[in-house]
């Protein structure tokens, strides 16, 4: 099963690792969403950097309950710019960033399993 939660912990990290890379690379699409929220468009940046450290915290296996329970927040608060219901595009992208705080909370639960790099005292266990 550790293996199990190594797959699991490594894919949801690649999804934020990705999200992040896109940001930084093009930065407009999100800076749009949160503009047409009436936020300001800098918050991609510090959205970039959570996505990224929480990504690779992730794949190490460091602090992955309390990182995973921040993560599964961000997920549902994020969801909240995709509830578009007239577009179907945007309600798959809400409905997935609830899969992806269920799969979170599972991690917070559970977890890192016994694959991580090193054993930092951070809550890993």
């Amino acid at each position: 099963m550790d293996g199990a939660v190594l797959v699991g912990r490594s894919l949801i990290a690649a999804l934020f690792l990705g999200g992040a890379v896109q940001k930084g690379l093009d930065p407009d699409p999100a800076m749009s969403l949160l503009t047409d929220r009436g936020l300001p468009g800098v918050l991609v940046w510090p959205a970039l950097v959570f996505n990224a450290l929480a990504g690779l915290a992730l794949l190490a296996g460091w602090a992955v309950r309390p990182v995973a329970l921040t993560l599964a927040g961000y997920c549902a608060v994020t969801s909240m710019f995709h509830l578009i219901p007239d577009d179907p595009w945007q309600m798959s992208i809400f409905v997935k960033n609830w899969a992806i705080a269920g799969g979170c909370l599972v991690l917070a639960a559970h977890g890192p399993g016994r694959y991580v790099l090193g054993r930092p005292n951070s809550g890993a266990v």
